[in-house]
């Protein structure tokens, strides 16, 4: 998949070009890790969070890049070319996208970005396209699918060549449509840029990621940028019960579409009827039953249908194949325990006090009004600090019984994390809760506390299968350790 230099930069502004090279010499790969770089490749000197590339550029030129390209003023290259550009993260993109002769190009993609709800409807999406035949790819937290094979996933979006070789081996192996996660991370840094989207999801925004956004404007921003970028031949579809929707609309070119459940919109949804179980829908005028739960899942639902509508599926055929589709691992997953009767474990994903306060409300709004709710929860470390209090908060607020508890604390003090939670607290809401750090002994606590239609939630880490201490991921996994507790393993 050799490139020459023509090939690679043919749409990028170059500002400055140091050095000569023969623009029909095939050059090696786009590389913008270091560590990596081989003879003839092409780095890009990024500017992360935590290194700056540039510190890295007399490295590379020893191991035999034949381009470095950076936004530095003057750069010592050897006998390397230097490429100076504004930005070398979208340049990156860019690059990327010619490198991989602009998979995109090949297939309908549609991000998803807000606080909640990506993961959900990306694979809401999946599921709903791949029953009519399709064949999909998905690329998300939990996990990235090609077709029905699925490949592990490290970060919600990765980076801009790993994006791109992913849409590669997509199109290469038949998808027609892909659905991406795209965080405000990833938008930021421009790991998408080179992607062309056929349409761009927008599902709500709330409290998170403030430790790198710095400010809930800047956050809000970040996640408007993936509408910003739209071409004229795309479509924006945003979620009108959230005031940042019509946000987001502004000043993109794309066809502009909502959806809601409390609202007027062009795509709209009504919760007919609820259980622990599942709920009915009138969705487009239409009944459909689903095995999700939640006003939030009825939203992503919603979106979900929104999408297929403007991708020119059918009504009929929308609403069939999403009355069988399931919610995504770890997000509001029960599990039906076999001896106490009407008794259930839930496990979340929710990591923000908007998402917790949800999925406590749903909870509330069907269980029984003399069963009680025992919430587990706990917090990452490395993390936004001025969450803490307010999970904490949100979670005594809603539950009868409360166990703070470790999340992943990665380098941090689980205790100090603990003790942060905590501040949130009120004094009436200390005798309801316990404070147990080992997070396996907190969900055998809470079932141990478990009475008939009780309800414990598990809440946190959802579909996550580690817990990472001290930089050392160890196995954990919230299902199984409930599943082991209710005796269904």
């Amino acid at each position: 998949m050799a490139k020459t230099f023509h090939e690679l930069f043919h749409n990028v502004t170059v500002l400055h070009q140091q050095g000569d090279i023969d623009r029909a010499m095939p050059l090696g790969k786009v590389q913008f890790d270091s560590r990596l770089v081989q003879p003839a490749d092409v780095f890009v000197a990024v500017r992360g969070t935590q290194r700056d590339g540039h510190e890295f550029i007399a490295k590379v030129v020893e191991q035999g890049a034949a381009v470095v390209v950076g936004e530095q003023e003057n750069a010592d290259c050897g006998n390397a070319v230097y490429i100076r550009v504004a930005d070398s993260a979208e340049t990156l993109g860019l690059l990327a996208a010619n490198y991989f002769d602009h998979p995109s190009e090949n297939m309908a993609l549609v991000g998803v970005t807000g606080t909640n709800g990506k993961t959900t409807t990306v694979t809401l999406l999946h599921q709903l396209f791949t029953a009519l035949g399709y064949r999909c790819g998905l690329i998300g937290t939990v996990e990235n699918r090609i077709g029905t094979d699925v490949l592990p996933s490290s970060h919600t979006t990765p980076d801009a060549v790993s994006v791109q070789a992913l849409l590669r081996r997509m199109a290469d192996a038949g998808c027609t449509y892909v659905f991406m996660e795209a965080s405000s991370h990833a938008i930021q840094q421009r790991r998408i840029a080179g992607a062309k989207f056929r349409g761009a999801v927008f599902t709500n925004l709330t409290h998170d990621h403030l430790d790198y956004h710095g400010t809930f404007a800047n956050y809000r921003d970040a996640k408007k940028r993936l509408f910003d970028d739209l071409t004229s031949g795309s479509f924006a579809l945003v979620n009108d019960d959230d005031k940042n929707g019509a946000f987001m609309l502004q000043n993109t070119r794309a066809d502009k579409h909502t959806y809601a459940l409390k609202t007027p919109a062009d795509f709209k949804a009504k919760i007919i009827e609820t259980s622990l179980i599942g709920m009915n829908l009138q969705l487009d005028g239409e009944q459909v039953h689903t095995r999700l739960i939640g006003a939030f899942n009825a939203a992503n639902l919603t979106a979900a249908y929104g999408v297929a509508r403007l991708l020119g599926i059918s009504k009929m055929d929308a609403l069939t194949a999403l009355s069988n589709v399931h919610g995504a691992e770890g997000r509001f997953e029960y599990i039906v325990h076999p001896a106490k009767t009407g008794s259930i474990g839930i496990v979340d994903y929710a990591h923000t006090p908007d998402a917790l306060e949800k999925v406590i409300d749903t909870i509330r709004q069907l269980k029984k009004p003399a069963s009680k709710l025992i919430t587990v929860v706990g917090c990452g470390g490395d993390r936004d600090k001025t969450k803490r209090p307010v999970m904490a908060r949100v979670a005594a607020r809603g539950s009868e019984q409360l166990i703070l508890t470790s999340d992943n604390p990665r380098s941090e003090d689980p205790a100090a994390i603990l003790r942060d939670m905590q501040e949130g607290l009120a004094p009436e809401d200390e005798n309801k809760t316990l404070v147990i750090q080992d997070r396996e002994q907190a969900i055998k606590t809470a079932c141990q506390l478990l009475g008939n239609g009780d309800v414990v939630l598990v809440a946190g880490k959802g579909h996550e299968k580690y817990q990472e201490i001290n930089g050392v991921k160890h196995p954990f996994d919230d299902k199984a350790v409930l599943e082991k507790v209710f005796g269904k393993t």
